[in-house]
């Protein structure tokens, strides 16, 4: 881990308790301790306060004053009026943070630690304080090339502001030529030429829609698109980083030597089976969770089918692929795109939902959904998220208890399989031999089932739910980043590993990111949605710290 330095906001006779209670909670969220601070830096008329001198007397580091022009110069990610009016510039803490982590600054202050004032690029990278300030345009290269990020957002009581920030070098899997930064000059300051508009222009919301469709919305567009013909940082594909782990990679790798032979499924599917409780004639293996959809437009003797939307367009795609009609229901952004069962038409003997629904992240309850069952209906439930979900709460898989009920999952996203294209449904033994009849010989490879049976196994559950605990913390993150910003609208109650934001003309935006070297994935694809709205996927907090950096150049960007 880089060194890393707070900045910290205080109002006059703040006591040394409170700097140091909320300190305390910004470490905790950063998953660091003490040891791990180098300094705290703040507004310089504010340097001599008891209450910051003594906090940096406990911490054992130096007070690192900066002046309110230096301040005002960083390009803060969250901005606020008040401490503008105050201060003069947007965000004390977050500003001296970057300031002080990138090495800048002369003056510290020596009665509380060492006064030498060096830098996170100085003591964390190669020694050249390359950082965010060291020109308007810096480029990150595979390397250790460093640069001053936010690594917890500024947090704040009724008196305090803190931020932590560090000097970390760029992962080889977060290689981006030609990341820019503005210059510093062009902050988020009130009345600056090309700052952004404060207040959010209204939006019409979504209607629901249950008409057959043509339109243009590319159906086959998916987020890997985004990302095949240019090295940025994938924020756009919902498959988790550093994955698969090395054990499943093993595995894997093990089984190559079998593939004289034909797969066999035997024990993949008892494995999926008892994972879920089932017996094995309710499990279907198949090439991804996409196969899946292509085999239920096929198989099944649908006439009236419902895709309910936003949600992943392949179902839709296959569906109308084979000549069928298809009606969509889209849930209104108004409604929190949650589901209103009563929404869907009674003559729909076919209806496709996501839960957790990519893109929109909404977890819909359980009973809901079960609620959309009837004699002679076959409900398809997209529940390839579900197993980023804590608990899996409002899973149907398992539930036998439901008429016509088909519940599709993935291995792709939490085990980063997308290549070896490995899924399963659950469903009646009937549908089952329906799907089954219309698959090809043999239509899952040797290695993806030794994968499928690899990761039922209890230790590998146990990793994923670690996994899903871990998003949570990694979204909840980002949607604190993400709610400074006035542009920006998320959908509440976000359950996925991904988040659904809305900004005026985010298409622009999205151009902008990616010449600041960010993927992000376009919403206009999914029917509902149109060109005001963006899928991003959680990453790792420095990942994310970045993007919101980013994310503050692309508005500014667009004047």
């Amino acid at each position: 881990m880089a060194s890393a330095h707070l900045g910290v906001g205080a109002r006059p006779g703040t006591p040394v308790d409170e700097v140091l209670a909320l300190v305390g909670e910004v470490l905790g969220e950063a998953g660091l301790t003490r040891a791990d601070v180098r300094s705290l830096a703040t507004l310089d008329a504010r340097a001599a306060e008891p209450g910051v001198v003594g906090a940096a007397a406990e911490l054992g580091v130096p007070v690192r004053g900066f002046t309110a022009g230096e301040l005002a110069a960083v390009s803060v990610p969250h901005p606020s009026a008040l401490p503008l009016a105050a201060t003069g510039t947007a965000s004390v803490a977050e500003a001296a943070a970057l300031l002080a982590a990138e090495g800048g600054g002369t003056r510290a202050r020596t009665d509380a630690g060492d006064g030498t004032g060096a830098g996170a690029c100085t003591d964390a990278g190669d020694g050249t304080g390359a950082g965010v300030r060291t020109s308007a345009r810096a480029e990150v290269r595979t390397g250790s090339v460093a640069g001053a990020v936010l690594l917890v957002p500024k947090r704040k009581t009724r008196r305090v502001t803190c931020a932590l920030a560090a000097c970390v070098p760029v992962r080889p899997n977060e290689d981006a030529p030609g990341v820019r930064l503005l210059p510093r000059t062009h902050g988020y300051i009130a009345g600056e030429p090309g700052s952004p508009p404060t207040i959010p222009t209204p939006h019409a919301t979504a209607a629901m829609d249950m008409h057959t469709h043509t339109d243009a919305h590319d159906l086959r567009h998916h987020g890997d698109a985004e990302v095949r013909d240019e090295k940025l940082i994938d924020l756009a594909v919902n498959v988790r980083t550093n994955t698969p782990p090395d054990w499943l990679r093993e595995r894997i790798a093990d089984s190559l030597t079998g593939l004289a032979a034909y797969p066999d499924e035997r024990a993949a599917r008892a494995a999926v089976a008892e994972r879920h409780d089932l017996p094995s004639n309710r499990v279907l293996l198949t090439a991804g969770a996409a196969e899946a959809f292509v085999l239920l437009a096929r198989a099944l003797p649908v006439r009236r089918p419902v895709v309910v939307h936003p949600q992943f367009t392949e179902p839709e795609a296959a569906l109308r692929d084979v000549g069928h009609d298809v009606r969509r229901v889209l849930l209104r952004e108004e409604d929190g795109f949650r589901l209103d069962p009563a929404s869907v038409p009674e003559d729909a003997d076919l209806v496709v939902i996501g839960n957790p629904t990519n893109p929109t992240s909404v977890l819909h309850p359980a009973a809901s959904i079960a609620a959309l069952a009837r004699p002679g209906r076959t409900l398809v439930v997209d529940e390839a998220f579900m197993d980023a979900v804590p608990g899996e709460r409002e899973s149907l898989a398992g539930r036998t208890d439901v008429p016509g009920l088909v519940v599709l999952r993935s291995l792709t996203k939490t085990w980063g399989l997308a290549g070896l294209r490995i899924g399963y449904a659950l469903a009646e033994p009937e549908t089952v031999v329906a799907l089954e009849g219309a698959q090809p010989l043999w239509p899952v490879s040797t290695p993806a089932l030794v994968a499928a049976e690899a990761c039922m196994s209890r230790a590998a559950l146990a990793e994923a739910e670690h996994a899903a605990h871990r998003i949570g913390v990694e979204r909840a993150h980002l949607l604190a980043g993400l709610a400074e910003f006035d542009e920006v609208r998320t959908v509440e109650g976000s359950e996925g590993p991904f988040v659904l934001l809305r900004i005026d003309g985010a298409d622009a935006v999205r151009e902008r990111l990616r010449s600041l070297g960010f993927a992000a994935r376009r919403g206009d694809t999914f029917p509902g949605l149109d060109r005001n709205w963006l899928r991003i996927a959680v990453r790792d907090r420095v990942t994310t710290n970045r993007f919101l950096q980013a994310l503050d150049q692309a508005l500014l960007m667009g004047g």
